[in-house]
């Protein structure tokens, strides 16, 4: 029940609720070994962007799962994106897009529970989200190696990062905590917290981007902010003063989606191609029009 009450309202257009404290951080590893990064170039042109419905299921949990991909040669790495409560991975679709242009295959599954055409709403199955997470990145990436399907060779499967908003935010999280992907090289959490971390961050770093709105009443900036100090990896915090829990950043034309979308943009180009020049234009993106400011510890 405690759970619910946290987690309610985590949706794009949520209705603003009494905000969470701040959570106590996990404890951190013992001993954090920082593996230097490959450098890469991130692919400078924009692609076209295709999209294709793939229906999974992990033990009877469907999984309808959205994904945008580039339309171009080359081996593209995959993001995989967690909506929030009572969300739909077509709410986001101007982000997604945005980054599916840059050179990434974004993943985004229909949670069973927790989407807004679910006929059996649960707002506690949120727990079993990092899981079936996990099992859709399996899923994509073995399509890399099924000759005669669209992602044949299409795929970097040794390049992965997981994202989410809100509830999503939460389950990216569980995904670098107690359900910890081995796979995953990095991650972004949008208005979310480190609620269910457990134990804290483990297994080998990986680069994480927070991005929370100052005003956030469903989902409080203080605890986005303390599961971003839970971080023992390189990191970076995007605040937003005047942002909310996510209608004005994430509306498609407005100037903070804008610097959010350049912002995570250049973070994955770094994160999972290595390229060390759009490290350097992630404080650029974030200067933009002067609505945000960074936390840069990349």
């Amino acid at each position: 029940m405690v759970g619910a009450v946290l987690l309610a309202g985590c949706g794009v257009a949520a209705t603003p609720q009494t905000p969470i404290g701040r959570t106590a951080p996990p404890s951190p590893p013992s001993v954090t070994t920082v593996t230097p990064k490959v450098r890469g170039t991130a692919p400078a042109r924009a692609f076209e962007v295709a999209v294709r419905e793939l229906d999974f299921s992990r033990q009877g949990r469907a999984l309808k799962t959205t994904v945008y991909y580039p339309e171009g040669a080359g081996r593209f790495p995959l993001v995989l994106f967690s909506h929030g409560l009572g969300g739909r991975p077509a709410d986001y679709a101007p982000l997604l897009r945005r980054w599916a242009a840059a050179g990434f295959v974004v993943a985004a599954p229909a949670y069973p529970h927790t989407n807004g055409d679910t006929d059996d709403y649960d707002v506690i199955d949120v727990v079993n989200q990092p899981a079936d997470a996990s099992y859709v990145i399996g899923r994509v990436l073995a399509l890399d190696a099924r000759r005669g399907d669209r992602f044949f060779g299409r795929l970097a499967t040794d390049r992965v990062a997981a994202a989410g908003h809100s509830a999503g935010g939460i389950t990216t999280v569980g995904l670098f905590t107690l359900a910890r992907d081995a796979r995953l090289d990095a991650g972004i959490v949008l208005s979310g917290n480190g609620l269910g971390a457990g134990t804290g961050f483990r297994g080998a770093p990986a680069d994480m981007l927070f991005v929370h709105g100052e005003r956030d009443e469903t989902v409080s900036y203080a605890s986005g902010k303390a599961a971003y100090d839970a971080v023992p990896w390189p990191k970076a915090f995007l605040s937003f003063p005047q942002g909310d829990h996510g209608t004005n950043l994430l509306r498609d034309g407005g100037t903070s989606f804008d610097v959010l979308a350049g912002t995570t943009t250049e973070f994955l180009r770094f994160a999972l191609y290595g390229d060390p020049n759009a490290k350097g234009r992630i404080p650029k993106a974030a200067a933009n029009d002067g609505v945000a400011t960074l936390d840069d510890r990349l």
